[in-house]
């Protein structure tokens, strides 16, 4: 049998003189492949008397093991070079000026949260976040939805697996739950607006699994229904542009607010078009109402003495609405064909005084 020091020296030597993966991999066959060196000696083993093949055997092994460690070492350095190499033949000079006719586009929905924030920013409103993923209690139980309620179901609701301090966990339906963590978390008064992703099983051309909602909170000792009326219709004027839109309110239901009532604009149909404004006919909108004295005691609220206000409206919608977008799915395609066409310039900051898209 070959000295075995000097024949690892070698097999080293080999390796770490491998300028790339090719080299590198030939320098492996000629050590551990099918007629390798070290696999050679290998098969010798068997011709050695048993006390000489368990000492030769521990030697190889070993020497094996560092070959192949080696091996892998090396392969390291190599790939991490390779990587180098094209990271620096591909960089990009991000000083340059950008290329004629190249530019990127602001998303509707991030245009639209834009715009509902400068709107409402006007009225005193402030922006407030919460985690996606809630317990059962601030999505549901804290809102005065109840056990039997058909939003709790599982073909409604994505649920996941496993519990939170005995609750189960749940990707929010709603922004709503921001609403009680403010109310938990300091005493009224609360003038805030909710914009946020939510998640509900569902998906058609009108509807997302993912989706934007903006939901808006006012609770004080002086506020009703009429502040809210006031409030959603100038916000409904200002967002479609329209300074004299017809705005109604229709009595509905909603389990954390009452009353409720859900709000339509005028709109028309005529000759095969639609349009925002004076018409013969009405749009759903939204969904508001005066929060629930149960939804107050919940969070801690003496319903007593404070009252307040609650809405809530999908941002694709209202977006699809202004815009003329034709399907929901479009908004999450990464298309940039689409986002060229309905997409705002990144300079296009919405303001009452400077303007908001159109």
């Amino acid at each position: 049998m070959d000295d075995l020091a000097s024949l690892g020296l070698r097999l080293k030597a080999a390796i770490s003189e491998a300028a790339d993966l090719d080299q590198l991999e030939k320098a492996r066959l000629a050590a551990l492949g099918r007629k390798g060196r070290i696999t050679e000696l290998m098969k010798g083993l068997g011709a050695m008397d048993a006390a000489a093949r368990k000492d030769a055997g521990v030697t190889l092994n070993a020497l094996k093991n560092e070959i192949a460690a080696a091996i892998e070492a090396r392969k390291a350095e190599l790939e991490d070079g390779t990587l180098d190499a094209r990271l620096l033949d591909e960089r990009v000079d991000v000083t340059l000026p950008a290329r004629p006719g190249q530019c990127g586009h602001i998303h509707p929905i991030s245009q639209t949260v834009d715009e509902v924030v400068a709107i409402f920013g006007e009225m005193g409103f402030t922006v407030a976040e919460g985690p996606d993923i809630e317990d059962d209690w601030y999505n549901f139980t804290a809102l005065n939805i109840p056990p039997e309620h058909p939003a709790r179901q599982e073909h409604d609701t994505f649920y996941l697996p496993g519990e939170r301090d005995g609750q189960r966990a749940v990707l929010r339906t709603h922004t709503s739950p921001v609403q009680i963590r403010a109310m938990q978390a300091g005493a009224p008064p609360h003038r805030l607006i909710v914009p946020g992703r939510t998640y509900r099983c569902d998906y058609d051309a009108t509807h997302s699994p993912m989706f934007h909602q903006v939901e808006g909170l006012v609770v004080d000792e002086t506020t009703h229904f009429g502040h809210l009326k006031g409030c959603l219709i100038e916000f409904c004027r200002a967002f479609f542009g329209v300074d004299d839109l017809p705005v109604r309110f229709r009595p509905s239901y909603f389990p954390f607010t009452e009353p409720s009532a859900e709000v339509d604009i005028g709109c028309t149909r005529q000759g095969g078009g639609f349009r925002i404004g004076h018409g013969d006919d009405w749009l759903e909108i939204l969904g508001c109402g005066m929060v629930n004295p149960k939804v107050l005691e919940n969070c801690g609220v003496d319903s007593t003495r404070y009252q307040g206000f609650a809405f809530g409206m999908g941002l694709e919608r209202i977006a699809m609405l202004k815009y003329g977008i034709p399907d929901l799915r479009t908004f999450f395609e990464s298309d940039l064909r689409w986002l060229r066409h309905y997409g705002f310039a990144s300079l296009d900051v919405p303001s009452l005084v400077g303007g908001l898209g159109s």
